[in-house]
């Protein structure tokens, strides 16, 4: 065990932290904990790193390390497959009639996503080139929860509603795309920040929650494909069997949350997300500061 404030806390919070280094079984309250947060706060407008920064704060839990952080979010990519089953099914079926030479909405759908992906690529290409540490530190957390929080809110009251996925054009997915790369500064919800984009371009609120969701498929699918092979050649049999365990919880968690957002977002606003986000930032930046402590 370990002590560290490298997240920016004041001296009078100490966070204890166990590196995970071969360990050969997580206790299955961290297990639990991590997939629900995880699963919970992915999809929802809500940032998830603002609450997962929270999760030591209040559990003496060792850090799950990166393969277990890549379990969870691949279970979480499997609730929101399962739950746009018929927009994976459509993209998937118009790429072959594109590769036919026939248009289709699916593969037109499949393009827009292409398109929307590339800036948060290249985006994190360069941050890792020129920053690899990326932006880190509770107070930054902080500060991008309450602000896009902030934003959020705005462009929900002021963006007309108008607007479908199927009406979105090359350069509406390339801006949502620029927008997204923002995401990368931990805080700032990648979900939340593409929601915030489509209700500025007039999207109606299910449609731009719809199409944040889809934007993450490729993003989180590249995380599980790239960390997933690591996970396979670590030869521990626990450290696998935990890995599905978080997997399975995090999908089941996220896929409920998903379900009751967009039955939220058929009859009322992104207000009350912005709102959480507000109050999260104002926690977060009060114990940075040592206001709370």
């Amino acid at each position: 065990m370990s002590s560290t404030c490298d997240l920016g806390l004041p001296p009078t919070i100490v966070i204890k932290i166990a590196r995970y280094r071969g360990v050969d079984k997580l206790d299955i309250l961290h297990l639990a904990v991590l997939a629900v947060v995880q699963g919970v706060t992915e999809f929802l407008p809500i940032s998830s790193s603002g609450h997962l920064v929270l999760v030591p704060l209040f559990m003496d839990m060792p850090d799950q390390g990166q393969l277990m952080d890549v379990a969870v979010h691949v279970g979480t990519l499997g609730a929101v497959l399962l739950y746009l089953w018929r927009d994976v099914f459509n993209m998937c079926t118009g790429l072959g009639h594109m590769m036919r030479g026939r248009s289709d909405p699916g593969a037109r759908l499949a393009g827009l996503l292409v398109i929307g992906t590339i800036p948060v690529i290249a985006a994190g290409f360069a941050l890792n080139h020129y920053m690899p540490g990326g932006f880190r530190g509770l107070t930054v957390i902080g500060w991008t929860t309450l602000g896009f929080g902030i934003l959020l809110m705005i462009a929900d009251q002021i963006g007309m509603t108008l607007r479908r996925i199927e009406h979105l054009r090359i350069g509406d997915a390339l801006i949502i795309g620029i927008v997204q790369a923002l995401a990368l500064i931990p805080g700032a919800s990648r979900s939340g920040i593409c929601m915030t984009a489509g209700r500025m371009m007039g999207m109606e609120r299910q449609d731009a929650a719809r199409f944040a969701m889809l934007l993450g498929i490729p993003a989180i699918a590249g995380a599980g494909v790239l960390k997933g092979y690591e996970l396979w050649q670590s030869g521990n049999a626990q450290l696998t069997s935990d890995a599905f365990v978080a997997a399975g919880l995090a999908m089941a968690t996220a896929l409920v949350a998903i379900a009751l957002m967009m039955a939220w977002l058929r009859r009322a606003t992104f207000t009350i997300f912005g709102i959480y986000r507000v109050l999260l930032g104002g926690v977060l930046l009060a114990i940075s500061y040592g206001v709370i402590g």
